[in-house]
């Protein structure tokens, strides 16, 4: 690894966690502590705020942030085929942003990686099989970050219909099914919905607060535990 890329790397660590050990980034950036201390002096003689010292930790200061203009070929090509896969397999709405992050991401980088976007040669064929839906999945993703109830009729998997007013969590992507993620209060428990089962859906009014046992955290806890008994019981 290039010293140059090495240097960035340090810095994208510190940004990601709040103290980091030389320790740590020696093993991350696979080279010997000493050469993380020599770095870290450097990175901090050349005006990036880092605090800290040897054998306690560093910690980047905020509102330190670097241009979106480095990116390795690696990164280039995870960019285009997330994007890619957005646009073969998200709503309309969302398969634009996709592309418009691409484009204005393209245009800022200089000319040998704008290239690179041009030349991945990763894609997602738009000749999938896909499942139809007729609700607004940009509604619900609307819902999502106004935190505001949503009210539908659900049929599941046995036939059986019924209506549901919850609280939306996340939207997870099973291709080829979009599932939301809610706080249901019919059952008053998480439950799982497949977006192709939902009719008529009407965003409500009513916003939610996040209330203990009712958030995507204690989702992934309840469903964290749920798959190490079903591993347990396996086991036994």
């Amino acid at each position: 690894m290039r010293r140059a890329d090495r240097l960035f790397q340090i810095v994208q660590e510190l940004r990601r966690h709040k103290l980091v050990t030389a320790r740590r980034l020696a093993e991350a950036l696979e080279v010997s502590e000493r050469t993380i201390y020599r770095d870290i002096r450097d990175l901090a003689a050349s005006g990036v705020p880092i605090e800290g010292e040897a054998g306690v930790g560093y910690v980047l200061q905020r509102g330190f942030d670097l241009p979106p203009l480095m990116f390795t070929e690696e990164e280039i090509e995870a960019l285009v085929l997330g994007a890619r896969i957005i646009e073969s397999w998200a709503d309309p709405a969302l398969a634009k942003a996709a592309t418009n992050v691409v484009a204005k991401v393209e245009a800022v980088l200089p000319e040998g990686l704008r290239e690179q976007v041009e030349r991945t040669p990763l894609a997602a064929p738009a000749d999938h099989m896909t499942v139809p839906l007729s609700v607004d999945a940009a509604a619900i993703r609307a819902a999502l970050r106004n935190r505001r109830k949503l009210h539908f009729y659900y049929c599941n998997a046995e036939g059986r219909a019924s209506e549901r007013a919850v609280r939306p969590l996340a939207l997870a992507f099973y291709g080829p099914v979009w599932l939301l993620i809610a706080w249901c209060e019919l059952r008053i428990d998480f439950r799982a919905f497949r977006l192709d089962r939902m009719r008529d859906m009407t965003v409500l009014e009513d916003r939610f607060a996040e209330e203990r046992g009712k958030t995507l955290h204690d989702f992934v806890a309840a469903d964290r535990a749920r798959q190490r008994e079903r591993r347990s019981r396996a086991d036994a």
